[in-house]
């Protein structure tokens, strides 16, 4: 039986198809984990080699991943060696030690071919959704986990040391021959299970203008996946299909810190202890061997000056606004034209950070060339708290000066539609809140036959409207952008259509 896979077989590296050995790297290349193998003796030869495939498992892969076994039952062993960057080994591995768990009061369900319908289960021990269409029972021989570590260097005795990880390999090849040849040998048939998916419509708007403002940093990403699950765009990608809003703009007035926000992290499947990893990692300067590149790199190590000295943005920026706290040059770009337009590898998603002093606070304003709503966005959130608070520490050394809002600007922000159980599970979680209008509010009243219109802010009349029609009024106040919240909008449209109906019968009319 040759391997051959249902899903994803453009982005599988194949070696030998009647191999019994799938090897997972998790997060990291899989180019990189096949030369440590290689320099580990193991046998790649497409003719030879015990390896069937290599594949990564960021985690959105899962339901494919298992898909492909069940087509694949030949592949009896699943080695593991990558960075858990996401905690995709422990799903893995819980999806066959522990099983799945239906979850209660879910408010989506999943439609698959021939209209079967399942509702969503969760793997047992871990936050990770996914459908009952594959169950661990269907599989008559479980493949055998293995997990043989991280790829790069390993630390022992407080210094770098390169061979653990090819020791283990080793190991793991040197046993592999003595397994009970049975095990393999064992008559097995392909099995099919649908891939169900969440279908959803999209609202229209003009998917280019959305704007989100938000005191918390889990509320503005609540009000974030609800309207990408509302709005979003379909569109087709190289690497699949997606929902897509453009240039997605969200202000967080009030950055705090995740642990005031714990239990409600963990109510929508987010662990506050990968939040508070990648809050202290994100500035770190090292970039590890198996990958392209990392932010921490690209801000302080990765750009060089004249002298080739290494650029820090943390020193440089803070240099620039101690210099002079109204500096309009704190802007550091990620972005390096000349490697990432016509590279091979991958690409930062975070591209510029611009640092600025107003009303005495420091804010930070930060664009994504593209961002993953559901499993990016809140953590470089944090991750650029870390580095704001960074900077703001440096210039408060001199100037006084804290954190203050930071705004992000997503060029392309998008959700994986297989994903779209999540998204709606985390949108349902969103609650309605009113707001104040930061341009002020309204007082209505008659006077002489006409409707009074005072916008004012801070108990002072700005400007004065008057008309005997709440359209002729509405229209002045539309021309002046004199609002800006859709809910303050309903309220006046309200107040303005109960004062007319006042005048013409002659009533008195008083503002709710």
């Amino acid at each position: 039986m040759e391997f051959l896979p249902l899903h994803f077989a453009d982005r599988l590296t194949v070696i030998n198809p009647r191999g019994a050995i799938g090897v997972v790297t998790l997060w990291s290349r899989p180019d990189y984990v096949m030369e440590r193998f290689r320099q580990a003796g193991v046998d790649l030869d497409p003719a030879t080699s015990p390896i069937a495939v290599f594949g990564t498992l960021y985690g959105n892969g899962l339901r494919e991943m298992l898909r492909n076994l069940l087509y694949n039952p030949q592949i009896r062993v699943l080695l593991i060696c990558g960075h858990d960057r996401s905690g995709s080994r422990q799903e893995l591995t819980n999806f066959f030690d522990k099983g799945l768990e239906i979850v209660q009061e879910a408010n989506i369900s999943y439609l698959a071919e021939h209209g079967l319908v399942t509702s969503p289960y969760r793997i047992k021990g871990t936050r990770r959704l996914i459908d009952g269409l594959v169950q661990p029972a269907l599989f008559n021989n479980p493949p055998q986990i293995e997990w043989l570590g991280d790829p790069t260097k390993t630390i022992i005795l407080g210094k770098p040391n390169d061979t653990e990880i090819l020791t283990r390999i080793r190991v793991f090849f040197r046993n592999f021959e003595n397994l009970e040849r049975h095990f393999f040998e064992q008559s097995v048939e392909r099995m099919t299970r649908p891939l169900p998916q969440v279908e959803t419509l999209y609202f229209p708007s003009n998917p280019r203008s959305h704007q989100i403002v938000q005191e918390s940093p889990l509320d503005a990403w609540l009000e974030l996946v609800f309207l990408i699950t509302r709005f979003g765009r379909r569109v087709r990608l190289k690497k699949g299909e997606r929902l897509e809003l453009q240039n997605v703009k969200v202000v967080v007035e009030k950055p705090e810190s995740y642990e005031k926000f714990e239990d409600r992290l963990r109510a929508v499947n987010l662990d506050p202890g990968k939040i508070s990893q990648y809050y202290m990692d994100f500035l770190t300067k090292e970039l590890r061997p198996d990958e392209t590149y990392n932010y921490g790199h690209r801000l302080r190590r990765y750009f060089k000056d004249n002298n080739n000295k290494e650029i820090d943005a943390v020193e440089v920026l803070s240099a620039r606004l101690k210099k002079d706290p109204e500096d309009r040059k704190a802007y550091f770009a990620l972005w390096d034209s000349r490697e990432d337009l016509t590279g091979k590898g991958s690409c930062p998603c975070l591209v510029s950070a611009f640092f600025r002093k107003f009303e005495e606070r420091l804010t930070l304003t930060a664009t994504f060339r593209t961002h993953n709503a559901l499993d990016a966005w809140l953590l470089n959130f944090y991750g650029l708290m870390a580095f704001q608070s960074a900077v703001a520490q440096k210039v408060a050394e001199k100037v006084e000066i804290v954190p203050g809002a930071i705004t992000v600007f997503s060029q392309s922000i998008s959700i994986d539609p297989k994903e779209l159980d999540r998204a709606l599970m985390v949108a349902e979680k969103r609650k309605w809140k009113m707001h104040l209008d930061p341009m002020g509010y309204f007082r209505v009243t008659l006077d002489e036959g006409e409707i009074i219109v005072e916008h004012r802010f801070d108990d002072i009349t700005l400007k004065e409207y008057r008309g005997k029609r709440a359209v002729s009024l509405q229209h002045q106040i539309a021309r002046d952008v004199a609002l800006s919240d859709i809910n303050h909008a309903i309220y006046l449209g309200r107040q303005l259509a109960k004062a007319e109906m006042a005048l013409k019968d002659g009533r008195e009319f008083v503002q709710d």
